[in-house]
């Protein structure tokens, strides 16, 4: 889209592009198939516990992107700030835990 000024001078407005449901529908049905795949392996019993366990972790790791990424729209220019407080929580709340452990064996 172009404009032209009483100058005679051509500026550019660029439009914001806008996002529709069909990114927010697909990132609620991965949420979804994610809840299902966890609850079928805990559900499924005959599961080795130590492959349960691993496959939770890592359903809930991708969960909590998908909800980050999509939901909190932290994949969206202009939240880095937000980005970095969560990591930088994140990287606290790791080391109090280092800690507590290290502490309670020592």
């Amino acid at each position: 889209m172009t404009n032209h000024d009483s100058n005679g001078v051509t500026t550019i407005k660029h439009r914001h592009r806008q996002e529709g449901p069909q990114k927010h529908v697909i990132a609620f049905i991965f949420s979804i198939v994610l809840t299902l795949i966890a609850f079928a392996s805990v559900a499924a019993g005959g599961v080795n516990i130590a492959f349960t366990v691993l496959l939770l972790l890592v359903m809930a790791v991708l969960q909590v992107l998908v909800q980050l990424g999509y939901w909190m729209h932290l994949k969206d220019k202009g939240h880095m700030i937000p980005i970095l407080f969560m990591a930088g929580g994140f990287f606290v709340a790791s080391l109090a835990i280092i800690a507590a452990l290290y502490w309670m064996w020592w």
